[in-house]
């Protein structure tokens, strides 16, 4: 499709080998871009790195790194580092995560995200870009430079569901990447929200990036079931549940694209008429063969990607 980039969201594998031979064939599809997940598995960044040993052409990006548990400086040193890996092909994707993970699992403070995140990103954009910062916030007190060569610096997206994250992600960083996340909503509040706040600081315009849960079938009723099982969790996170209240959906699995060909297509390009720039598509499946499933679905996305 011509006017949104498809690309793929590749997750762990059962091992290394088995994860990076999935960039091989997605590159080899002929998608624009693999977006990293950095949950419970391999560090999205590490993989991105050593993504870009197997590819050439490949966009590579996370999505997304928490912030809370990782001090800018380094962030903006391995994003750096992971760039010149990736010859000037990574994307640096950015989240707060969610209260659960930061001060229940890690044990740190999730007290005002939106403003840690602000503080965040300028610290790493200003280190990205000029190799340098002077930064003194309520947050983070930053005096720091950096010096690693690479082709330029890589771009930086944040997960930005809330007004506050949105703003922040026009005005400071390159865009968004979202999930969970409806055509509605994307077209009434996120792309017009942070397109404005890019349009008021000068910058040029926005990614978008727009995650769904995706499956080619003929039993579309069956899949939003059995997506609404494998991402139950999604609907108890407050980001994601108040995203899904916004599109007046009860289940995560609602969401969900799923259908024959020309279903999916048109809810692609129902995406791109609401101001989505990249489609990044999470492949699931259910039912007694789901591999081919899995596979029959990349190969109509690829299909998309390449025409």
């Amino acid at each position: 499709m011509k006017d949104i980039r498809i690309g793929l969201s590749v997750a762990e594998g059962s091992d290394l080998e088995s994860l990076l031979n999935r960039f091989r064939r997605v590159e080899t599809d002929g998608f624009q871009s693999a977006w990293i997940p950095n949950i419970f598995g391999f560090d999205a960044l590490t993989v991105a790195a050593l993504a870009a040993g197997v590819t050439r052409t490949l966009e590579l990006a996370t999505a997304v790194v928490p912030t809370f548990s990782r001090h800018p400086f380094y962030m903006a040193q391995q994003a750096l580092s992971t760039q010149a890996a990736a010859g000037g092909r990574f994307v640096l994707g950015l989240g707060p995560s969610h209260k659960i993970v930061i001060e229940n699992m890690l044990g740190l403070s999730f007290d005002r995200p939106a403003r840690h995140v602000r503080e965040y990103v300028t610290v790493v954009t200003q280190l990205i870009e000029t190799g340098k910062t002077s930064f003194e916030g309520e947050v983070y007190r930053v005096n720091a430079s950096l010096d690693v060569p690479c082709p330029s610096p890589c771009p930086v997206l944040i997960g930005a569901l809330g007004p506050l994250m949105r703003e922040i992600a026009g005005r400071l960083a390159g865009g968004t990447i979202t999930w969970m996340t409806g055509p509605r909503t994307l077209g009434n509040a996120v792309v017009p929200g942070v397109r404005a706040a890019a349009k008021t600081a000068g910058r040029s315009d926005p990614r978008i990036v727009a995650g769904f849960p995706v499956v080619l079938t003929d039993d579309p009723a069956a899949a939003r079931e059995a997506a609404g099982k494998l991402f139950a969790l999604y609907g108890t996170l407050p980001s994601y549940r108040a995203m899904l209240d916004a599109e007046g959906l009860e289940s995560p699995g609602d969401i969900a694209i799923a259908g024959d060909e020309s279903a999916i297509e048109a809810s692609i390009r129902r995406l791109a008429s609401a101001g989505v720039t990249d489609f990044n598509a999470a492949l699931f499946s259910f039912g007694p063969d789901p591999k081919q499933m899995m596979s029959r679905t990349q190969e109509l996305l690829a299909e998309l990607a390449r025409g």
